[in-house]
């Protein structure tokens, strides 16, 4: 796996530093959806997965869940091409779900600012759902602007600028199977 993983990674590809293995992701992620299924062995439960880092995540996450869910699916933009977020966030495609009186929990890639996933939560809050929680796969805290806790979360760091399961560079590394902290 370690060959296969060297081939997809070029010479030209800039340092990455190993950060999370595929098999301590899948560890948390069962681990967080055995939380969520306690949580809400009684009730109904909508997930929503902000498009694009979050569907590996969301994918693996929802067949570990115990419960019936529903899945929708919301796309917001910050970053652009570039490493850092620009502040604007813009709301790509929308939920096509009614939310009024569920049970939400959105299901995001990565927390760094906290200004995208304050806006997208006052978003869906303001179409009056029963309750809306965060579950987040990186909760990184190093750019933090607004304070933000997520209500489950997978793994925390301090910084870098992870890529891989997911998460991405300017549209690039969401294949790799772990996560990795890119260094340039």
């Amino acid at each position: 796996m370690k060959e296969r993983l060297q081939q997809s990674i070029s010479a030209e590809t800039p340092e990455m530093v190993p950060v999370l293995s595929k098999e301590e992701i899948q560890k948390k992620i069962v681990s967080l959806a055995r939380q969520i299924s306690a949580d809400y062995q009684n009730d109904r439960l909508l997930l929503i997965a902000v498009l694009k880092g979050a569907f590996i995540f969301l994918s693996d996450l929802v067949r570990q869940l115990t419960i019936p869910v529903e899945i929708d699916f919301i796309q917001l933009s910050s970053y652009g091409q570039s490493d850092s977020s620009c502040g604007d966030i813009r709301f790509c495609s929308d939920i096509s779900s009614d939310i009024k009186g569920k049970n939400i929990i959105v299901v995001e890639d990565i927390i760094d600012t906290g200004l995208t996933i304050t806006k997208l939560v006052a978003h869906l809050k303001s179409l009056g759902p029963k309750n809306v929680r965060v579950c987040v796969l990186i909760d990184k805290y190093e750019r933090r602007e607004i304070a933000f806790k997520a209500d489950y979360i997978c793994h925390t760091v301090k910084n870098g600028f992870l890529v891989g399961y997911g998460l991405d560079y300017a549209e690039n590394y969401r294949n790799l199977p772990a996560i990795y902290d890119l260094k340039s």
